[in-house]
């Protein structure tokens, strides 16, 4: 017998009122983030050094990162830029 879910007083289950925890933050070594962004390595660190680009972290004198919530909204604000054809 399968016991009946709590319901506070808004009418919702226990578990739908506890607040809602983002996943973990993510880091993204440089052949993940070519592949999602569709640039090569010195396109990614070209654009970097212009500012026009997520900055890497370093973790150690040979391993750069990239936060992936950092990744995914540059290519969410290149997505929402209107066409180069739109007038």
């Amino acid at each position: 017998m399968k016991a009946e879910p709590q319901l506070t007083d808004d009418g919702v289950t226990a578990e739908q009122a506890l607040p809602q925890v983002p996943p973990p933050a993510r880091l993204l070594r440089l052949p993940e983030v070519m592949d999602r962004v569709g640039l090569r390595r010195s396109a990614i660190y070209q654009r970097m050094s212009e500012g026009r680009f997520p900055k890497s972290r370093s973790l150690g004198p040979k391993c750069a990162v990239w936060v992936e919530a950092e990744i995914d909204e540059w290519i969410k604000s290149i997505a929402d830029k209107p066409h180069r054809d739109a007038r």
